[in-house]
Parts: C-alpha cells; structure tokens; sequence
C-alpha cells in the first residue's frame, strides 16, 4: 500500500488557509500512515495569535487521543515553526518534524534560537527540513506579493 503524501495534505492546508485571507500555512499531525489532525493557520479567524497551524493540530491530536504526550507521532508542517510552536512541539514530545521552507525571519527550529538545540529544551525531535520546500515557499511568495500589490 502507497503511503499518503502528508506534506502534499499539509500543503492543502495552508491553501485552504490562504483562501481564507490567512498566512498560508498548513499542518498535518499523523501517525504512522495514519492521519490524526490537519489544519492551516486561524489567527485572524479566531483573534488569537497561537492559532498557528501547528499547535491547532497539536490541540486536535492531544483531544482525539485523549493523550497529551504525542510520542508515537510525526508532524508535516508547510513553513519551519516558530519558537512558540518548536516549543509546543517540545512538550507535546513529537518523534518527528518534517518541514518545506525555512524561516529566516521567525523560524525557531533551524533559524532564529534554535530551539531544539538549547539546554531547557526537554525533547527535540528528528528534524527534516525542505519537504515541499519549494511548493511552500512559493505559495507563501505569493501571499505576500498578492497583500502588497
């Protein structure tokens, strides 16, 4: 049996997303070849500036699980997460995180702080960066261009 494509998923998301006047960003939360959340990004949705893709999949996993630990799980995430969500990542004890664009600007996992690498960080996970990067990278170019245009 063909495994799913999870960024193609994760890429989905954050169309969907952008669709709904959002910064582009889609993740998805699987175990296995099992899907467990998805979401893109909700902060202007939901007033609320944690609303990022990555810790609503969290929150969704952790509910659909009834666990608050997600060891067994990887997380398919369209832009490299920010500190807040590297963190989230942290403690929600992710095994794994596969990622398209990195950040230079507010990234937290192979730009920025480094979050996974720094002494209080109590779990980093195998870390995969530029799955999809070009895809992702592009879609968010052009969010950005489309906003200022």
């Amino acid at each position: 049996m063909k495994r799913p494509d999870f960024m193609a998923m994760a890429l989905s998301e954050a169309h969907a997303a952008g669709a709904r006047g959002e910064v582009p960003i889609g993740a998805v939360l699987v175990r296995g070849s099992e899907l467990i959340a998805k979401a893109g990004n909700r902060t202007r949705e939901l007033n609320d500036p944690t609303a990022h893709a990555e810790l609503l999949v969290i929150r969704e996993a952790g509910a659909a699980l009834s666990q608050e630990r997600l060891t067994d799980a990887d997380l398919y995430v369209t832009l490299e997460p920010c500190t807040m969500c590297a963190a989230a990542i942290s403690f929600a004890r992710v095994r794994r995180l596969y990622f398209g664009a990195t950040d230079d600007k507010g990234g937290g996992v192979v730009s920025g702080v480094r979050f996974f690498g720094r002494p209080t960080c109590h779990h980093a996970p195998e870390v995969y960066p530029g799955i999809g990067e070009s895809q992702s990278a592009e879609l968010l170019r052009g969010f950005f261009q489309e906003k200022r245009g």
